[in-house]
C-alpha cells in the first residue's frame, strides 16, 4: 500500500524586510516559502533577474520557494480600461519568468481598489493576545465621514448607518485617523494609498456590477491561462477578504458558485483557486467542506485559519482550529482529493494571533510568528490525525 500524501507546508515571507526572518521560519518545520517582489509597482513586469535573486536567498536556508502570492493585477485590467491590454501582456511576461525560476504556483486576487479589509489590526482576546477584526459600525464611519464616498450611507442597514453617527462623534481625530489606516492598510511592502486615491479608484467602477467584473475577470483568465498551462504553472485565485461587497463594490469570489462560474468559463487546467477557509469562513452561507469537496483538483493552494462571527456579521480571526468553520472536516477533504489526484497541495497556516514575545515587537499584521507557529502546529497535529485514521479505513 502506498503512503498516504500529506499537504506541503509553507510559510509566507515577505522578503528580506519581513521581521520574520527565514531562519525562524525554518525552526517552524515549514519547508516552503510564499513570498513575492511587493517592492515591484503593480502592473510591472517581475523581471527574471530579481527573481532569481530572491530564489537563490530562500533556497540558501534550505528552503524552497513554493508559491508566489501574489503577482498583483492592475486596476486597468480589472476595469478593462485603459492601456489594460499592455499589462496583460506584462503579466503573461512575468508568469513566463516565475516559470523559469521553476516555482510552480501564481497566486493572485481580482478585489477592486481595495485588498484585505478589517477595521481593527489589535482586536484583544481574552487570554491576552491581539487578532485582526472587521466591524461593520467602524466601517461604515470609515466610509461616510472619512472616505466621505458619495451616497456611501445607501450601502448599509439604517441601524448600521445610526450607529455609525453616534460612534463617529465619539472618536478623536487619532481614533478616526487609526481607523483609516487600517482600512487602507493594503500588503505590507507595498505603497499605501489615501483616500484620495481611493476615491479616484472607486470612481472607475460606477458603472461596473457583479456581472461585468466577472466578464472582466473571465477575459483577463481566458488570456493568461494558456500562457501558465504552456509554462507548467498554476493559477490560484484567492477569494474576496471579506466575502461581501464592501465601499460600494462588487464581490465575485464569494462563495462557490462565484469560484464555478470561472472554472465553467474558463476550462483550461491551469486555472484553479487558493481556498482559504479564513476569508470565506468570514461567511454563514457558505459551506466549506461541500465547497472543498466540490471543487476537487481545482484546489490549487490552500490557506488555513478560522474566523469567528456575531448576529451582525462582524467577526475576529479566531484560533486556527477554532471559530466557525469545522477545520477538522475541512482538512480531511483535503487529504481526500491529494489521495484521489496524487498530488501534494502547498498550504499555509494563514494569520495568527499576536501573543507572547511577539507582543513586543514590530510584526506585520497577521503574520507575527508565534501565532502562525501554533497554528502550524495543530494543522500539522490535526493532518497526522486525520491521515492515520484514513490508513486505518484503507
Amino acid at each position: 500500500m502506498k503512503p498516504l500524501i500529506a499537504m506541503e507546508q509553507t510559510w509566507r515571507w515577505f522578503g528580506p524586510n519581513d521581521p520574520v526572518s527565514l531562519q525562524d521560519i525554518k525552526q517552524t518545520g515549514a519547508t516552503g516559502i510564499v513570498s513575492a517582489l511587493h517592492h515591484v509597482p503593480h502592473g510591472a513586469i517581475w523581471e527574471l533577474n530579481e527573481l532569481l535573486e530572491r530564489k537563490a536567498i530562500i533556497e540558501k536556508m534550505g528552503l524552497t520557494w513554493s508559491v508566489v502570492e501574489s503577482i498583483t493585477v492592475h486596476e486597468s485590467i480589472k476595469t478593462r480600461t485603459g492601456n489594460y491590454k499592455d499589462y496583460i501582456e506584462k503579466y503573461k511576461t512575468s508568469i513566463r519568468n516565475v516559470a523559469k525560476c521553476g516555482i510552480p504556483i501564481i497566486t493572485y486576487n481580482f478585489m477592486p481598489v481595495n485588498d484585505w479589509t478589517r477595521t481593527s489590526l489589535n482586536y484583544p482576546m481574552t487570554d491576552g493576545s491581539l487578532a485582526l477584526y472587521f466591524d461593520w459600525i467602524d466601517l461604515a464611519v470609515f466610509d461616510i465621514y472619512i472616505l466621505k464616498r458619495p451616497r456611501a450611507e445607501t450601502s448599509y442597514p439604517e441601524k448600521t448607518v445610526l450607529a455609525a453617527e453616534q460612534l463617529f462623534k465619539t472618536y478623536s481625530q487619532e481614533q478616526l485617523d487609526a481607523i483609516a489606516s487600517v482600512v487602507m492598510f493594503g500588503i505590507p511592502g507595498e505603497a499605501r494609498t489615501t483616500t484620495t486615491m481611493m476615491l479616484e479608484k472607486l470612481a472607475t467602477y460606477t458603472h461596473i456590477d457583479h456581472a461585468a467584473l466577472q466578464e472582466n475577470l473571465c477575459h483577463f483568465l481566458s488570456e493568461i491561462s494558456p500562457v501558465a498551462e504552456e509554462c507548467g504553472v498554476k493559477l490560484a485565485i484567492h477569494p474576496d477578504d471579506p466575502p461581501f461587497p464592501i465601499l460600494g463594490l462588487p464581490r465575485i469570489m464569494s462563495n462557490l458558485e462565484d469560484m464555478e462560474h470561472i472554472l465553467q468559463k474558463v476550462q483550461n487546467p491551469a486555472n484553479g483557486i487558493c481556498f482559504c477557509t479564513g476569508s470565506l469562513g468570514a461567511s454563514e452561507k457558505n459551506n466549506l467542506p461541500a465547497m472543498v469537496k466540490a471543487l476537487g483538483n481545482r484546489i490549487h493552494f490552500v490557506h488555513l485559519r478560522n474566523t469567528k462571527r456575531d448576529q451582525d456579521g462582524n467577526f475576529f480571526e479566531a484560533d486556527h482550529l477554532g471559530g466557525d468553520s469545522d477545520m477538522y472536516a475541512v482538512v480531511k477533504e483535503i487529504l481526500k482529493i491529494q489521495q484521489e489526484y496524487q498530488v501534494s497541495l502547498p498550504f499555509r497556516p494563514d494569520h495568527g494571533h499576536q501573543m507572547l514575545d511577539d507582543l513586543k515587537k514590530v510584526t506585520n499584521p497577521g503574520y507575527s510568528a508565534i501565532g502562525r507557529l501554533r497554528g502550524l502546529a495543530e494543522l500539522r497535529g490535526l493532518e497526522l490525525g486525520i491521515l492515520r485514521s484514513l490508513e486505518e479505513q484503507l
